[in-house]
């Protein structure tokens, strides 16, 4: 008998968009897929086809005995290729939504939303649930609350593509709960090419309106301080000596008296009105180029950006004093703390990015360099009534900060292919860096008697406070995976090991200016930069005075080292059924230690250590039951590590929130068990239907946990006992043709993309009457969980419901794109309510988007515009505390209208 195979075209989905190890060389024996990776028109998301399926035959003129049996499978869409449950996006993907940051277009994607514009939540769990890594290397967070890397710093015209996987498999990090998040950054180009950009912004609540700024340094527009905010050499070298500023046997009054007027005042203290605010600004020139050197190709790639943007920000901050009875007897919430602020932040963003690509027969080395600096310029004003702590009177709160943030990575990445044997290496060093410098915040009390806000520097509601600190992380990691496909057979076997070590320091130092003696009223009335001028500090002794560590610890190391090996098998059990399994050991030994800088005891300095090792198994078992149809069903283990912020006892104000959060010593890792099952259907080039169901069991969830302390109202984090996570998804992608919609050329060359995706979660925390915890100021004593979580109460972030549409017309042969996206969350919770209190609620709401992009040729040179028209539903963002009749607004504020304008030229 003879049998004649044949084989559609093999797609390997690249090794960029998808880690090494976790690339399918096929979807079925007999099956397979080619990609495309054009960047315009319909060419961004398309694929190029594969052989047209075969079906078996007889020559009738032959040997009756003889048997020819031609086997095909049509694969139309690589996310099917795939042995697990991803979702791919393209540059194509990105590029029609317009998304200036990636964070921004990752959240049209299935069962993804972004909180504060800045972190992926992944089917409604918090980020810390999320795990992002970039050409499948890890990254260091410049974020002081969280390990994982805010997403909104990396700007789209650095990423190729991404993809997120939600389901485990064992040669991905262990720390996997929503999913994984893998970007890639654009590679060596075939062809040479350069290409500058340009981009005009008009926010609706800020552009060419009030808002308010401060002097700063003369180059703060570069994002980069020209040694202005420099600590002083006095005051540094008494910082460095890690004692105690106070007047007393290591510092004298003139000491101190000499730190305080060698600060920098007015261009860092008075807030101005500007009513005027400028435009956003973007500009951004990339290129590369591609040579042979004999038998080895060589690739360079080289990109720059700066972009100049403002928001102002106006609304409510509320906080609770607690549970009181109205006059019908009911329970309500009042406001204890009512103000009205508003906020103008300038953020400036510098990046760079240098690769070079080197292709020498079947093998490949990547050398990939980052530079990213994200800084932020706040000006804010508050005013309203504090009757915890001050009482009726009226407050003038005004605050100036600058915060940077700064990314460097450099990354080697090897794929060597010695079929059938395949070899991927991968090594990084990355180093993330916040400082925030001339932190301030100052506050005046109206006086009846006078008329008039002042300022005495001692009374209640009366100060000048400055904070500086700085936070400097690590990230060493070495990896490599080996491969090895057994030939003539369906069964591959991979392995390898994985070293990843994370550190961290930061301190924080705060300080209070205090005079020694009573300050004359005139003196209190001066406006900040006069009342706290050189001359009135020698003039009435008004001195420094160091109390950090009044909010917890000023300084803490934290260390993260990770050492994990695995070992995975892919086969195809009978024809169509296929089956990927595998076992991850991973050994994680982590620690925060605070350190009490002063000797002065007193706070509670017992490090963290938490040390385990796990066996993390997966499986997926993938079922091609029909033509273009399968299912798939998954199982797996992960863990979630405490963040090293949620462990330090330090205090630290996020200006996103408003809200100073507290760590937890006693926090403990974090056990997940994920099932899964989805149905898929292929129905056309980059067309599906898709439709999940998933489960996921969480022991001891970390929950962030509100709690008020002398007036202040903090977030602090805690082990809930457990809690489960049911959910659903559904995905369509659609593409019609309107070549017969009308006459003449424009439609015949047209098509409407229909793209659209939903995702139902439903969490609950379960609390049993025996269960415990250890919360902030138990000393690490266990304290029953019910009296911090509720049983049957959501998990804090997550939205039930979370839906993407996007209606587009484009061109199937040119750039020319026309796209409405509509963008939906249900309300979520921040944080658990402190006190027996409700929790407090965040809505996202609806917001609706329309971008813009048309191709053109112009002397020569091509073209792309792009306009852009955000939040077109007006949607404010509201965090909010109900009971019965009365609400809270914890922090609401208006959110504008932003339209855009960009050019691209491509030369």
């Amino acid at each position: 008998m003879k049998t004649i195979a044949t084989f559609g075209s093999l797609l390997l989905l690249s090794t960029a968009l998808v880690a090494p190890a976790a690339v399918a060389q096929t979807a079925t024996p007999t099956a397979a897929v080619v990609a495309s990776s054009s960047t315009e028109g319909a060419a961004d998301t398309a694929a190029l086809d594969a052989e047209a399926p075969l079906d078996s035959a007889a020559d009738a003129g032959g040997d009756a005995e003889a048997e020819i049996v031609i086997t095909g499978r049509h694969i139309p869409d690589a996310i099917r290729a795939t042995p697990e449950v991803v979702s791919v996006l393209s540059a194509g993907d990105i590029a029609r939504t317009g998304e200036g940051d990636i964070a921004g277009a990752l959240q049209r994607v299935t069962g993804l939303s972004v909180v504060g514009g800045r972190f992926v939540y992944v089917r409604g769990l918090g980020e810390r649930y999320s795990l992002a890594l970039l050409n499948g290397s890890p990254l260091p967070s410049p974020e002081p609350l969280r390990r994982v890397i805010p997403l909104d710093i990396f700007p789209t015209s650095m990423i190729a593509g991404s993809v997120v996987q939600k389901s485990y498999s064992a040669n991905y990090p262990g720390e996997f709960g929503g999913g994984v998040i893998n970007l890639t950054t654009i590679g060596a180009p075939e062809e040479s090419f350069l290409e500058v950009g340009v981009g005009l912004g008009f926010d609706s609540e800020t552009t060419g309106k009030l808002g308010y700024t401060y002097y700063g340094s003369d180059t703060d527009w570069t994002g980069f301080d020209d040694g202005t905010r420099d600590l002083p050499a006095g005051l540094q070298a008494a910082v460095d000596s890690n004692k105690l500023i106070v007047v007393g046997p290591n510092f004298s009054k003139a000491d101190i008296q000499g730190f305080t007027a060698s600060l920098v005042n007015a261009p860092t203290t008075l807030i101005q009105r500007n009513r005027n605010i400028p435009v956003n600004t973007s500009v951004s020139v990339s290129g590369g180029t591609s040579f042979d050197l004999g038998d080895t190709r060589l690739g360079l790639i080289a990109s720059v950006g700066y972009g100049n943007s403002w928001q102002t920000k106006g609304g409510i901050q509320q906080v609770s004093g607690g549970v009181s009875q109205d006059t019908d007897g009911s329970a309500i919430l009042r406001p204890d703390q009512d103000f009205r602020f508003l906020s103008t932040e300038n953020r400036i963003v510098v990046n760079g990015l240098l690769g070079l690509g080197l292709e020498f027969g079947e093998h490949k080395l990547n050398w990939t360099n980052l530079y990213i600096r994200d800084t932020l310029k706040e000006a804010r004003i508050q005013t309203g009534t504090d009757d915890i702590n001050v009482g009726h009177d009226l407050l003038n709160i005004g605050n100036t900060a600058w915060f940077e943030r700064q990314l460097i990575d450099t990354q080697l990445v090897g794929a060597f292919d010695f079929e059938p044997v395949t070899l991927d290496v991968r090594a990084t060093y990355a180093n993330s860096q916040r400082e925030s410098p001339y932190e301030r915040s100052i506050s005046y009390r109206y006086n009846d008697e006078v008329q008039d806000f002042i300022n005495d520097l001692r009374t209640n509601g009366q100060y000048a406070r400055i904070a500086f600190s700085d936070l400097n992380d690590n990230v060493y990691a070495a990896s490599a995976d080996l491969g090895y496909a057994f030939p003539a057979s369906t069964v591959k076997l991979s392995g390898g090991f994985a070293y990843y070590k994370n550190d961290r320091n930061s301190t924080r130092r705060d300080f209070r200016y205090t005079p020694l003696g009573a300050l004359p009223l005139a003196v209190a009335q001066q406006r900040p930069d006069y009342l706290l001028s050189d001359f009135n500090v020698y003039a009435y002794d008004i001195l420094l005075t160091d109390v950090s560590s009044a909010a917890g610890v000023a300084a803490y190391e934290a260390d993260l080292e990770v050492l994990a090996g695995y070992a995975q098998a892919e086969a195809e059990l009978v024809p169509h059924l296929r089956l990927t399994a595998g076992v991850r050991v991973e050994e994680g030994r982590q620690t925060v230690t605070p350190i009490d800088i002063f000797g002065l005891g007193g706070v509670d300095i017992q490090p963290s250590r938490i040390k385990k090792t796990y066996a993390l198994p997966s499986a997926t078992l993938t079922w091609n039951f029909a033509e273009d149809m399968q299912f798939r069903l998954h199982a797996s283990k992960t863990i979630a590590r405490p963040q090293f912020r949620e462990l330090a006892p330090q205090q630290y104000l996020d200006t996103e929130s408003d809200r100073t959060f507290f760590g937890n010593q006693f926090l403990t890792d974090s056990e997940l068990l994920n099932a899964e099952a989805r149905y898929e259907f292929y129905f056309g080039k980059d067309q599906r239907v898709s439709l999940a169901g998933f489960y996921k069991k969480i022991d001891k969830p970390i929950e962030a946990v509100a709690f008020e302390q002398g007036g202040s109202f903090f977030t602090t984090f805690a082990n809930a006992p457990e809690a489960t996570l049911l959910g659903a998804e559904l995905e369509v992608q659609k593409y019609l043709p309107l070549e017969g919609f009308g006459d003449g050329n424009f439609w015949a060359s047209r098509r409407l993309a229909l793209i659209g995706n939903y995702t139902f979660t439903d969490s609950k925390i379960k609390v049993g009457p025996n269960d415990t915890t250890i919360p902030v100021g138990s000393g690490g004593v266990p304290v029953p969980a019910s009296n911090l979580f509720v049983d049957g109460s959501r998990m804090t972030g997550q939205s039930k419901h979370i839906a993407n549409i996007q209606v587009g017309l484009e061109s199937t042969d040119r750039l020319s794109q026309q796209t409405l996206m509509l963008t939906y969350a249900s309300r979520r919770v921040t944080n658990r309510g402190p006190s027996g209190q409700p929790d407090l609620i965040e809505e996202p709401g609806l917001r609706l988007d329309f971008v813009a992009r048309e191709g053109i040729t112009l002397f020569g040179a091509d073209l792309e515009l792009k306009f852009e028209a955000r939040n077109l539903t007006g949607e404010n963002y509201e965090e909010y505390q109900t009971l019965n009749t009365s609400r809270i607004d914890n922090n609401t504020y208006d959110l504008g209208r932003t339209f855009s304008l960009g050019l691209t030229m491509k030369l």
